[in-house]
């Protein structure tokens, strides 16, 4: 592989000055408020949980961010990963179009999450802290934080969510290896998870209740920092290196892309993937995003645009984000990582904007299309990941019937080794179809949305 091929791992690009390329927002700003008095959020208030330089990078106006020579040395391990031109899937589906995936299962825990973790625990480690808690839904997350704190000698927390602690449990025995201590939420050894019990003992739990838990182990131990893996703009500002590297493998194939695709749970790999595109779709090229998410937990389809806790207990800054409420608890479907009530500021503006698209599939559809995808191209797609190819598969479907040849890119975000039990629901006829609906489970959850203080 020549050096041409390689990104410049010293940069990755700052998506914040984004905003200020779409004229008359019709929603205030900034995406952060403080709940106990509805002002924007200062970095002191962030302090007690998270390193002032993610603090820093969270607000930072700056478009490109140095990534530290430790950071870069531990990429290598898997980066720059493959863009491959599914020529196999193209032929099954008889279509024109050119169907390209971005293979972030290829690092170490299988999925795009260390692009963050590894940043997050170096950080951390640089100032001071003995341990990061964190919270995980499918466990790609926390899979990728056990690995990073591993690597930096940092111990790590993880509150999985309890529906996928006992469906995945071979990705808890990854974060064991690494030697992570792994905990089902809502569980007993914290304030937010006994109270969550008290009110539903038999809940699946949520990525809003582990999210709880884990914000609040870190408040209250000194030595600890909560880590996230997704929604805040640190975040996908480390994960711009997955669509900074499509780019310049795009430009060596000589293609341009006509169609964006990434699943959606909190945001991180799709805007990863995407926002890197957003800048040419605003100067006026025809690139189409489309961020795929579940009918079981729709946020982006039918979802609120307002202020919300991201997490069940309010525990965490008002968002500006589109929101199913932060009480609301979806239905144990096997990806995941989607079922979060939220979804990141940034891709929620673009969503509000109609710069990106949104849509929602039920479970039985994707998994026919990760089925075909493994068939054909011989990986084995992660629930999560399946949304994206399901969306993929339905847009050459459309250039076959039009004829157009369009080229096709999508995420993929991670391979679903440890989702087997999920794969044998679906190939027995057992996996079962949940969409929820804006009736009354969702305007239940939404009648609990927090009033801003004085407005």
């Amino acid at each position: 592989m020549d050096d041409s091929y390689k990104i410049h791992l010293s940069e990755a690009e700052m998506p914040q000055e984004w905003y200020n390329l779409i004229p008359d927002l019709p929603v205030p700003f900034p995406p952060y408020l403080h709940p106990a008095t509805g002002e924007p959020i200062t970095p002191q208030d962030l302090a007690p949980i998270f390193p002032m330089e993610l603090i820093m990078q969270e607000v930072s106006p700056e478009r490109w961010i140095a990534i530290p020579d430790e950071v870069q040395r531990i990429y290598k391990l898997w980066r720059p990963s493959p863009l491959h031109r599914a020529r196999n899937l193209e032929k099954a589906l008889g279509t024109p179009a050119r169907i390209y995936y971005k293979n972030e299962s290829v690092s170490p825990a299988g999925s795009h999450k260390p692009n963050t973790a590894v940043a997050q625990a170096y950080y951390n480690k640089a100032a001071g802290m003995k341990r990061l808690a964190t919270e995980t839904g499918a466990g790609q997350w926390g899979c990728a934080l056990a690995l990073a704190c591993n690597f930096f000698d940092l111990e790590c927390t993880v509150y999985m969510v309890k529906v996928s602690y006992y469906q995945k449990p071979y990705r808890r025995s990854l974060m064991h290896i690494w030697g992570a201590e792994v905990s089902p939420s809502p569980g007993d050894r914290t304030q937010a998870g006994r109270a969550i019990l008290a009110q539903d003992p038999e809940t699946s739990g949520s990525l809003g209740m582990a999210i709880s838990e884990a914000v609040e182990d870190a408040a209250t131990h000194a030595d600890t920092n909560y880590s996230l893996g997704s929604v805040l703009n640190h975040v996908m500002l480390h994960q711009t290196i997955v669509g900074l590297e499509v780019k310049k493998q795009l430009a060596l194939a000589g293609e341009e892309p006509d169609i964006l695709i990434g699943c959606v749970g909190g945001g991180s790999n799709f805007a990863g993937f995407s926002f890197p595109f957003i800048p040419d779709k605003l100067k006026g090229k025809d690139i189409r995003f489309i961020a795929v998410e579940p009918a079981a937990c729709p946020t982006l389809t039918r979802g609120t645009y307002t202020y919300d806790f991201g997490d069940t207990a309010g525990l965490t800054p008002l968002t500006l984000m589109y929101t199913l409420g932060h009480t609301f608890v979806p239905p144990g479907i096997h990806a995941g990582g989607l079922r979060y009530h939220g979804d990141a500021p940034l891709l929620c503006l673009l969503v509000h904007e109609k710069v990106i698209e949104a849509r929602a599939y039920i479970q039985n559809p994707v998994f026919e299309a990760a089925r075909l995808f493994a068939e054909t191209e011989g990986i084995i797609p992660a629930p999560e990941t399946a949304h994206a190819v399901k969306a993929a598969v339905d847009e050459a479907r459309i250039c076959k019937e039009t004829g157009q040849a369009k080229c096709i890119v999508f995420n993929f975000s991670g391979h679903g080794h440890f989702d087997l039990a999920a794969y044998d629901a679906f190939l027995e006829g057992q996996l079962q179809d949940v969409e929820t609906d804006p009736g009354e489970m969702i305007q239940q959850a939404l009648a609990n949305l927090p009033k801003l203080p004085g407005k």
